[in-house]
């Protein structure tokens, strides 16, 4: 897939899209919030943040699909992340992995449920997976709830110890997955 070819995700309150220039702002104080990054061993430096950015935008501009920038349709306001994207080659397992990063001020609303449930159906539906899995530390319950709310079940024999992450909480990561066959064809 080509840029030409790539992929808006709509749903009812949201607009998963390329990055814009101007969601830099918004991004890097996301980045540097040290609740938002609680499940990530440092805060990003607004470099680090827009070098992120660049990545994610070429990605989605070369396979058409990947880390989407996430905005709330009716005001057009940059809320935060959602996406697919190959796990890690350092991770024990492998699979298509759905993730959602949200600024603060966007947590509570249900807007990473609705993201998420429109990109699963992007990789179930426009990709054809056979299945979708989701990583995350064993400790961010609103990550594992959130992997509930979308039928994702979570298998302890895959947890893992994640050698990236430094020594401590942060290391111990669980694994969910949900089969093509167990995703709700009529949710967005």
């Amino acid at each position: 897939m080509t840029a030409e070819q790539f992929t808006e995700l709509t749903t009812e309150r949201l607009r998963l899209r390329q990055w814009h220039a101007d969601d830099l702002e918004v991004w890097a104080a996301m980045n540097a919030d040290p609740q938002v990054r609680e499940f990530w061993p440092d805060l990003l430096t607004r470099d680090q943040a827009a070098a992120g950015m660049e990545y994610f935008r070429g990605e989605l501009a070369q396979r058409g699909w990947g880390w989407w920038a996430v905005e709330v349709a009716a005001t057009g306001e940059f809320i935060g992340m959602a996406g697919l994207d190959p796990v890690d080659e350092e991770a024990p397992v492998s699979g298509i992995e759905a993730g959602w990063r949200l600024a603060r001020s966007a947590w509570g609303r249900g807007y990473a449920t609705e993201a998420a449930r429109a990109v699963l159906a992007y990789g179930f539906q426009t990709l054809r997976l056979p299945e979708i899995l989701a990583i995350a530390v064993a400790g961010n319950e609103r990550s594992r709830a959130l992997m509930h709310r979308l039928g994702m079940t979570h298998d302890p024999a895959e947890d893992f110890e994640d050698l990236t992450m430094p020594p401590g909480p942060l290391r111990h990561s669980v694994v969910y997955r949900i089969a093509a066959a167990a995703f709700p064809v009529n949710e967005p």
